[in-house]
């Protein structure tokens, strides 16, 4: 603790250099403090209890500034591009699987107590949100490739940070973290759906290719951290049938990896693409059973895999930055305060359909947040995989940090007004 104090007078200084570097026109003098100053305070905020819920958004704004001032520092290292759309699938499926090992078969039972602000919380999302970002992109002009990409994050499900702002402002835990795994599930439909419908006005969307992405991006990851949660909490005979499929699993990918030039198919053919799919739900079985072997080596392993999801979307921000830094000098405020609008518009909007259905205040504050908050890694990934990072990931770096900011802002108020009316 006393050591986090030391980097909060630390980044004061390195602020301090930054200023005077501007202030004496070195650049790398100011461009330095800058960078080393925010990742100073992210460390600091840790031992101040008002802002330690900020240390993320600091790292995120670091990731930021580091991206967009040494954009060529970041892209590559050595012979390794950094947005290599196999390093992105890779990091991305680790974010996820962090982000699974939080979730639980159980959450996807709570829309029996909560049904109707599961389903309110659902329309909202895939509703407000994408077409909002669709009026946004259309009004701004922005280059079709970035307005897709405020489509894109529009589109996508909520994540774990609406769970961590609903436990802070002493929300309807429940219900908030039911809504974010019913909806992390349907996003290969409804995210592809809607991407179609209005981010195909800007750019070609393949339908299936999209579809396919989601899947492997997002529900094979997360299927490999609930096959875990299975073999934590159900009975010996579901246990040993998971077990012999993960068997099975292992077989099948020596197989493929063996004989892959023996099954003659066609580059970028349904075939091919069905074929991966099959390989990486095998994967998910063999994945779920060696983390899980892990786990009962050392049970704290889950409570550290949320820092790996960070680390993810962190190196999201700063590859996509790095990618997309000429087109943010340009656009970057205007983008800013597009990621303003869309967010604040999906609290607001989340909030009031929440209570026009006849929900209490508590539950529309939680819709608030899972309407108001997208999966950031999860637009980054899919831009990634599209190999489109630079322009349509663009969008999610910049949207992500402003999305935690206000998240924190606004459950940190609601938890107030709460405590006040409970005293």
């Amino acid at each position: 603790m006393k050591l986090r104090k030391y980097f909060l007078w630390i980044s004061l200084i390195l602020f301090l250099t930054a200023v005077f570097g501007g202030f004496q026109n070195v650049d790398l003098l100011w461009k330095i403090g800058l960078v080393a100053g925010f990742s100073s305070l992210a460390i600091g905020v840790g031992c101040l209890k008002s802002l330690e819920v900020y240390q993320y958004t600091f790292w995120i704004i670091a990731a930021v500034f580091s991206g967009l001032l040494f954009p060529e520092t970041f892209l590559n290292i050595g012979c390794l591009d950094l947005r290599n759309k196999w390093l992105i699938l890779i990091i991305i499926q680790l974010v996820m699987f962090g982000m699974g090992t939080q979730m639980s078969i159980k959450d996807f039972t709570g829309i029996r107590k909560s049904g109707k602000g599961v389903l309110v919380a659902l329309l909202g999302q895939f509703t407000i949100m994408p077409i909002i970002g669709f009026i946004i992109a259309k009004t701004f002009g922005f280059d079709a490739e970035i307005a897709a990409g405020i489509v894109l994050i529009g589109s996508c499900s909520s994540g774990l940070a609406s769970n961590v702002m609903t436990y802070i402002a002493k929300g309807d835990l429940v219900l908030s973290v039911t809504v974010t795994a019913i909806s992390t599930i349907t996003a290969p439909i409804m995210t592809t759906f809607l991407m179609k419908v209005f981010a195909g006005t800007f750019i070609e969307i393949d339908v299936l290719n999209m579809m396919m992405s989601i899947v492997k991006i997002v529900l094979v990851p997360l299927s490999a951290a609930l096959i875990h949660d299975a073999l934590k909490t159900y009975e010996p005979k579901v246990q040993i049938k998971i077990h012999y499929l993960a068997i099975i699993s292992s077989i099948w990918l020596l197989i493929a990896v063996i004989f892959w030039n023996s099954f003659k198919l066609v580059d970028g053919s349904t075939s091919v693409i069905l074929f991966e799919i099959l390989n990486f739900i095998c994967g998910a079985f063999v994945v779920g059973v060696l983390y899980h072997l892990l786990y009962k080596l050392n049970t704290k392993i889950d409570a550290f895999m949320p820092y790996f999801s960070m680390f993810g979307i962190v190196y999201f921000t700063l590859v996509t930055t790095a990618a997309g830094s000429e087109h943010l000098l340009e656009i970057g405020g205007l983008l800013f305060l597009a990621a303003i609008i869309h967010n604040t518009s999906g609290y607001l909007f989340g909030y009031w359909l929440s209570r026009a259905s006849g929900l209490d205040k508590k539950q529309s504050q939680t819709i608030a947040f899972e309407v108001g908050l997208q999966n950031g890694g999860m637009a980054s990934g899919l831009a990634g995989s599209m190999g489109k990072l630079a322009t349509l990931g663009l969008a999610a770096a910049v949207f992500s940090p402003w999305m935690n900011i206000s998240g924190s802002l606004l459950a940190n108020y609601w938890r107030r007004m709460r405590e006040k009316l409970e005293n």
